[in-house]
């Protein structure tokens, strides 16, 4: 055991435990659970078998997290990309008219594409093509984004005709069963308490029995068939105008959430040393695979998830992680009245607390030095307002570039960046 788990998982009995590892991928997977009832809910509005994309979802979630543990040996989840799938059904779908499945084939096309660009080590040219300032400030604009996320969950902050946001209705079960948890989770956190992230999600839902919002319907179920999705491609359209823009939109948006989730990750988690960031490429593999996969059996693109902050934020430095996350995903699919039952709430306040560690690394941000600090700033209120990693990384990086070329900066600005920000206005021109 000693010799195999530091092979196959990269595991450092000197920097963890196998305890905390289970905690941490445990964790990170009832947080990111929600995606199991989620995504069949979005992708079945365009016709899709619900019963068979629940059990596609949590094939793909498992198979792609596992290349993550066995691969790319870091600690991080992945499953069907929130935002992607609703682009793939509201946008590719039901507004531009097409089916699901040409839509599962510009997919699959831009797995191909993301696995080509993975190999040539493009995507991680482009992360070390991003000022430091700005890579920091992409895991302080995530931060506030799952914190977002969790309010809205929760309840806490709901839809405002006039002002977008505002306050929800504190004094109702569903509300107050967040804040029970919410400081039953903080109270653990300061106490130091192991795995305070996963108790906290325990304390809340057995908390929500009695509100009547934890409903527990058996244990056990059998896997519904994937076959009414699987391999369903639409060959005829692949060379039409309308598919090369759905590609290229999905390999923009699938490229940046991606790119700016890992990297806040592997800051959050500690494995940046002198600006080093390790097993890029790996960890981009399993989300270009998985994509590809995901594919074929019949689901929108594979992202890594912020969500994973919450077993990075307890300890997981490993593959053994992401292994037991991927164990969790398959087991989901034999006991999905369990997991389901877990009700929104119990997650919201972890999503909120993984908000607060993840924007830590704003400390890190010369805030004294405007020329770095504004564009960072640009970029982490881009993210939670726009609802977009991708748009947050878009923003912030022009806003350096312009900054410092007026400022006369001109040494600070390397030819990647003036590249990439070409790219860039090129998109929002297209957009």
């Amino acid at each position: 055991m000693n010799q195999l788990l530091p092979k196959y998982f990269g595991f450092d009995p000197a920097t963890t435990t196998i305890r905390t590892e289970i905690i941490a991928g445990v964790s990170t997977f009832l947080t990111m659970a929600y995606i199991l009832a989620v995504n069949p809910a979005i992708l079945g509005i365009t016709g899709m078998d619900k019963g068979a994309l629940f059990a596609t979802t949590a094939i793909t979630s498992g198979i792609a997290t596992l290349i993550m543990a066995l691969y790319a040996k870091m600690p991080f989840g992945l499953a069907p990309g929130m935002g992607i799938n609703a682009f793939f059904a509201y946008t590719v779908c039901l507004s531009m008219g097409h089916t699901w499945q040409f839509a599962l084939t510009a997919v699959l096309l831009e797995g191909l594409i993301f696995i080509l660009l993975t190999v040539t080590n493009v995507r991680e040219k482009i992360v070390y093509s991003l000022p430091p300032s700005i890579q920091k400030a992409i895991g302080v604009g995530i931060g506030l984004f799952i914190a977002f996320i969790g309010l809205q969950n929760a309840g806490i902050s709901v839809k405002n005709d006039a002002t977008l946001v505002a306050l929800g209705q504190i004094f109702q079960p569903s509300v107050l069963l967040v804040i029970v948890g919410l400081i039953s989770t903080a109270v653990l956190l300061v106490k130091n308490i192991p795995g305070a992230l996963l108790i906290g999600i325990a304390i809340t839902t057995i908390c929500g029995i009695p509100f009547g919002l934890t409903h527990l319907d058996g244990f056990v179920s059998t896997p519904p068939s994937v076959e009414p999705i699987f391999m369903k491609f639409e060959w005829h359209n692949i060379f039409t105008v309308d598919m090369v823009m759905v590609v290229f939109s999905f390999l923009f948006m699938d490229l940046f959430d991606t790119l700016g989730t890992l990297v806040s990750l592997l800051y959050k988690g500690g494995f940046v040393k002198d600006g080093k960031m390790p097993r890029m490429k790996e960890s981009f593999f399993a989300d270009a695979v998985g994509t590809t996969i995901g594919a074929c059996m019949g689901t929108s693109a594979i992202s890594t998830y912020v969500e994973s902050a919450a077993g990075v934020s307890v300890g997981g430095k490993s593959g053994l992680t992401a292994f037991v996350i991927a164990v969790c995903f398959f087991l989901s699919l034999f006991f999905a009245p369990l997991f389901l039952s877990i009700p929104a709430q119990a997650t919201a306040p972890v999503l909120i607390l993984v908000g607060f560690l993840m924007i830590s690394c704003i400390k890190e941000i010369d805030l004294d030095d405007y020329a770095e600090a504004i564009p960072a700033f640009i970029c982490i209120i881009t993210i939670p307002l726009t609802y977009s990693i991708a748009n947050g990384i878009v923003f912030g990086l022009l806003s350096y570039v312009l900054i410092n070329l007026i400022s006369g900066k001109f040494k600070k600005i390397r030819i990647e960046m003036y590249l990439l920000s070409v790219f860039f206005i090129v998109m929002l021109l297209l957009h």
